[in-house]
């Protein structure tokens, strides 16, 4: 069967397209000045374009039975604030509307666990989802608004299947989607120094080997209309840190950061942004989400997709040894 997939290029779609035999027929919607480096293999034909352009995406999908739509815009800022809804939501639309028109059999959307908000003092599932006014970034607006176009399309006969990552991280490309692996970088060298808030709140963090084998679980198990949350453990800053120490046998300095000095500094790199048009280390936006518990349960998906994960200890000694021997080459 003919697999059409967007974002393949991306720090999730990369390890993705290492579950595919090579047998199988893959069309790949990718720009022009992506680097197609370890995608260039047999039965793969790129098509050029992006999911803010029907006519490529339409074009791209022709022949198809299966979808993965991972493409979206994840950075942490914009200076086109309207980019987030370009791309995660009308782009999102394009990709269901040729789904449907192409009638095909399956559809994979990987939106975020943001979409389902902050947890507070209780670990969400899938049934915590519900309607919201209120958002930390565009991004997380972005997500929530795809996925309510997601269950429009559902109810017009499309079988999509949602899936919401966590906080990814583990061995590939280092960037900004892969910001926790970044940091983990920069602890190894002695340079994150910094935590926030005293790395109180927590997170729930996923090897990216985990989250590409449960797209290929959801696609193969998922029901039509349902979302997994496809997660890890749910730890503290703080606890993170601890666990990385003992995996290093050793222990870096660190300087914590109130929030109120946190907003000042995000304040003046938005400051920086709009006066000399250069990209922020951070925003208040994002400084407000770092200060919220984000804890979340893959229980769901456990039972229904047979999804399974490493846990955060394994996940970074897998992690570090990449690391560590990146930097050895």
């Amino acid at each position: 069967m003919s697999i059409f997939i967007t974002g393949a290029t991306g720090f999730i779609g990369r390890k993705l397209m290492e579950k595919f035999s090579g047998e199988e027929p893959l069309h790949l919607l990718v720009r022009k000045q992506s680097n197609l480096t370890s995608l260039e293999k047999k039965n793969i034909k790129f098509f050029y374009g992006d999911v803010t352009n029907k006519d490529s995406v339409f074009e791209g999908m022709r022949g198809c039975e299966k979808v993965f739509h991972l493409a979206a815009y994840a950075k942490s800022f914009s200076f086109d604030k309207d980019e987030y809804f370009k791309i995660n939501v009308l782009g999102a639309i394009n990709v269901f509307e040729s789904a449907l028109k192409h009638q095909v059999q399956k559809l994979v959307f990987t939106s975020s666990c943001v979409a389902l908000g902050p947890s507070q003092d209780k670990v969400l599932t899938e049934k915590d989802w519900k309607e919201r006014n209120h958002f930390y970034t565009e991004y997380e607006k972005s997500k929530y608004q795809a996925e309510i176009e997601a269950e429009k399309f559902v109810v017009k006969g499309l079988n999509l299947v949602i899936v919401n990552p966590t906080r990814v991280y583990g061995p590939g490309e280092l960037n900004e989607s892969n910001s926790v692996t970044k940091i983990v970088e920069k602890y190894i060298k002695g340079r994150f120094p910094l935590i926030l808030n005293k790395g109180k709140e927590i997170g729930n963090y996923a090897l990216v080997e985990d989250i590409a084998l449960g797209h290929i679980l959801a696609m193969e198990k998922g029901k039509a209309g349902q979302r997994y949350i496809l997660g890890g453990e749910n730890v503290s800053l703080k606890d993170f840190f601890f666990i990385l120490n003992e995996i290093l046998r050793e222990k870096h300095w660190q300087i914590n950061i109130p929030p109120k000095m946190a907003k000042f500094f995000a304040f003046l790199e938005e400051k920086k942004a709009i006066f000399l048009k250069k990209y922020p280390v951070i925003t208040r936006s994002w400084v407000d989400t770092f200060l919220q518990n984000w804890a979340y349960s893959s229980e769901k998906a456990e039972k229904e997709l047979g999804y399974k994960y490493h846990s955060l200890r394994k996940g970074l000694e897998i992690t570090c040894n990449w690391l560590l021997n990146l930097k050895r080459n």
